[in-house]
Parts: structure tokens; sequence; C-alpha cells
């Protein structure tokens, strides 16, 4: 797993800010302000080859190890996605009711308005077609953003939340597809 803390904005690239895994944060309580309230296990498959043109799916499922519950609005499901993917074309679903989603650039970043305590799972599925000019191994790095919120901020943008410089860890898997003629 990925993990990375973020301040002022999260960014996603091809190289990701820190290769080395995240220390397992006690699940008796967080240690310091730069500890993240929920640590999310990320699990992501991909279609493993694809066409040009052809479809592609990512399925995120990620457990929430604690310490504490993570409460709707303060984490969200998604990430970069490869540059052979139509952006325009991508779908999604989850069980969560109420999800929304939002694309700036490549990242695509969906809010569930749902708590997750600890022990307890959340699924998505994202849904991509591949530009018919893609080549190569396309590579996406998903997975979750979870931010340290204070009680009465869980209603903020992720952008808004960035933008205050709240703190936010980034629970991340890289997937790859092959492009195949």
């Amino acid at each position: 797993m990925l993990a990375a803390p973020v301040a002022g904005a999260l960014v996603f690239s091809a190289a990701p800010v820190s290769a080395a895994p995240a220390a397992p944060v006690a699940a008796a309580a967080v240690k310091s302000a730069e500890d993240p309230f929920s640590v999310f296990d990320v699990k992501l498959t991909a279609t493993k080859k694809a066409k040009a043109g052809g479809k592609v799916r990512y399925s995120i499922t990620a457990v929430n190890t604690g310490p504490h519950e993570a409460t709707g609005g303060t984490w969200f499901v998604g990430g970069l996605f490869p540059k052979g993917v139509d952006l325009k074309k991508i779908s999604y679903r989850t069980s969560v009711e109420g999800t929304q989603c939002e694309l700036i650039k490549r990242d695509l970043f969906c809010v569930l308005p749902a708590t997750v305590k600890k022990g307890e799972s959340v699924a998505m599925i994202f849904d991509a077609r591949l530009t018919k000019s893609a080549k190569g191994t396309q590579k996406a790095i998903l997975g979750v953003v979870s931010y340290n919120v204070q009680t009465g901020m869980e209603n903020l943008s992720k952008e808004e939340l960035d933008r205050l410089g709240v703190p936010g860890f980034g629970f991340v898997k890289q997937a790859s597809t092959k492009v195949v003629r």
C-alpha cells in the first residue's frame, strides 16, 4: 500500500510521493497530529488486457483499519486515471446512495456519504473506456484519501479541505492495463 500525507493539495502522480509502506497506526489512539484518524487497507483490481477503444474496469475495496471510524465527508474514493482513458466516459457504481464524483483534470474523486466503522469496508467500481489511440501499458493510481477532519467540517468539499490545509492521507494502489491490438 502506498500511503502519503498530503498538505495543501493532493496530487497523485505517476511516481508516488512515497514508495515506502505506511507504518501501521496503533488501534488505541492517534499518536500525533500527523497520524491519520482512519487508515484504509485498499485492494485494487483492473482489467489486465484491453483493446484500444475497449472497456476497462477498476474495482476498489477499502477496509477501515482504524483507529477511528471514517465519517461521511471525511474520505474520498478515486484517484488518477491513465492518459489513455477517455475521461468523459467513466461511469461508477457503489452501494452507497448519494455518492457524488468530481473530475479535475485526470483525477476523479467521489465522496461517499457514509460512515465506515473500524473493520468495515466499502467497494466502488469504475468502468472506463480507452481512447482509440491508447497504446502501451496504461497505469491508474486509485484508492482512498482520508482527511483528519474536525467536527463541523465534514460537509466541506475535497478542494476546500485541501485549500485549508486539513491533514489528508492517501492510501492508494497502482493497477496496469496492457493495450493489445
